[in-house]
C-alpha cells in the first residue's frame, strides 16, 4: 500500500514528506492507522547526529492509532482496537521480563537499532529500496507496521493525542517518579528540565505526595508551565541554582533529583543538588559516547544513589492503561501537556517550535 511519511536522510537535512510503499503485516505483526504522534527530542537526536541510525529512516516513536489489520498468530489485538504504541517491546520470557524489568528486555534491541522487523527486513520501501523503521514504530506516517508487542490496547474514550503521549513522555516521566525512584510522600523533589518528560516527572511526584517540587529550567515559559502541573517552586537556571535548591530544602538539598535533559554537565549538577543519602535519577538520554564526571569518593562518603530510568522502568501492558485511567479520573492533566497540534506536512515547523522551548508537547495529528 502507498503511505505518506516523514523521512530522515542525514544529519542537518530537514525531514522530507514522501510517498512510500508499506507491505502488509507478516506473522506476529500489526498494521496500525496512525492517528497521532508526539514531537519528541529523541527523534531530533537523529537530526543533530547525536543518535546514529541506519538511513533513510522514518522517525516517530511516540504514537497511537487504530489497528487496521493483523498478521498470522497475532492474539493481543484485533482490527478496530485503539492502541498506544510501545517503543520498547518485550518478550515476556527473559530474565528481565520475569523480574518485572521488561523495559530492559534485550530480545528486540538488535532489530530495533538495525531499523528492521524481527526477521531482519523492513516493511517500508521506496523504489524497491528499503526504508528503515525508527524504534520499531516509524509512526511519523499515516500507516505503520509494528511487532504485536508494540501495541497496547486502550479504552476508546482516551483521545489519540493523549494516548500518543502515554506511549513515551508520560510513561517515561511519571514512571521515573512512581516506578524508578518510588518517591515517598512528604519528600522534596527537584526536576531539571521542564519539557514533556520533565513535566510528566512533576505530575508523578505530585501523585506520589511530594510536599515540595522544584522545577529548574532555562526558559521562564517552561517554569510557568511547571507550576500548572504541580511544581511548588520555580528556579530559572543560573550559576547559583543549587544554592537556591538548598535554601528551599533546609540547607540539605532535595531528597530526589531528576535530570530530564540528557546533558552531562547537568547530570553532574544534579549530584550536587541532591542531599546526602538522596537519590539522583537520570532520565534524559545523553548523546552516544558522552560521559559525566560523577566522583565516586563523594558518592560513597555522602551515600548518594545515582540510578538510570529507562522508559520509566515501565511494564507497558500494566502502565499504559494505568496512566490512561489516571487521566480519565482527572489525576493526570495530560490535555494541558499538549501545547499545539500539527499536520505531518508541518513536522519541521513542529520541531522548530520545540527547540524554542515554548511548548510542553507538540502532537502531529493525522486525518481520520
Amino acid at each position: 500500500m502507498k503511505i505518506k511519511a516523514a523521512v530522515f536522510y542525514e544529519a542537518g537535512v530537514p525531514f522530507q514528506i514522501e510517498e512510500l510503499d508499506l507491505e502488509e503485516p507478516r506473522q506476529g505483526e500489526v498494521l496500525v492507522k496512525v492517528a497521532a504522534a508526539g514531537v519528541c527530542h529523541s527523534d531530533w537526536h537523529l537530526m543533530t547526529g547525536a543518535t546514529k541510525h541506519a538511513t533513510p529512516v522514518v522517525p516517530g516513536h511516540e504514537g497511537a492509532g487504530i489497528v487496521a489489520a493483523v498478521g498470522e498468530k497475532v492474539t493481543r489485538v484485533q482490527p478496530g482496537d485503539h492502541v498506544a504504541l510501545n517503543w520498547a517491546p518485550n518478550c515476556g520470557e527473559c530474565f528481565y521480563c520475569l523480574h518485572d524489568k521488561p523495559s530492559l528486555c534485550d530480545a528486540y534491541v538488535g532489530p530495533i537499532w538495525a531499523g528492521t522487523m524481527m526477521d531482519g527486513t523492513t516493511r517500508l520501501s521506496k523504489n524497491r529500496e528499503p526504508i528503515y523503521h525508527f524504534s520499531a514504530l516509524a509512526c511519523f506516517a499515516d500507516y505503520t507496521v509494528v511487532p504485536e508487542q508494540c501495541c497496547v490496547k486502550l479504552d476508546k474514550d482516551v483521545p489519540f493525542d493523549v494516548a500518543a503521549l502515554i506511549g513515551c513522555a508520560v510513561t517515561t516521566g511519571v514512571g521515573a517518579a512512581l516506578n524508578t525512584a518510588k518517591v515517598e510522600p512528604g519528600s522534596s523533589v527537584a526536576v531539571f528540565g521542564a519539557g514533556g518528560v520533565g513535566l510528566s516527572i512533576i505530575m508523578g511526584a505530585k501523585l506520589s505526595g511530594a510536599s515540595r517540587i522544584i522545577a529548574v529550567d532555562t526558559n521562564e515559559t517552561k517554569g510557568n508551565l511547571a507550576k500548572a502541573f504541580g511544581a511548588t517552586d520555580i528556579i530559572i537556571a543560573r550559576p547559583d541554582t543549587n544554592d537556591s535548591i538548598r535554601n528551599l530544602t533546609e540547607g540539605r538539598g532535595a531528597d530526589y533529583v531528576f535530570e530530564a535533559i540528557g546533558i552531562p554537565a547537568v547530570q553532574e549538577q544534579c549530584l550536587d543538588a541532591v542531599r546526602p543519602g538522596g537519590t539522583v535519577v537520570l532520565v534524559g538520554i545523553s548523546s552516544m559516547g558522552s560521559s559525566a564526571n560523577l566522583p565516586g569518593a563523594l558518592i560513597a562518603r555522602q551515600e548518594k544513589t545515582i540510578t538510570g530510568s529507562y522508559y520509566g522502568s515501565a511494564n507497558t501492558a500494566r502502565d499504559f492503561p494505568k496512566y490512561a485511567g489516571l487521566y480519565q479520573q482527572g489525576l493526570l492533566d495530560l490535555d494541558r501537556l499538549i501545547s499545539r497540534q500539527y499536520t505531518l506536512e508541518q513536522i519541521n515547523e513542529a520541531y522548530a517550535d520545540m527547540l524554542k522551548g515554548e511548548t510542553a508537547r507538540g502532537v502531529i495529528i493525522f486525518p481520520a
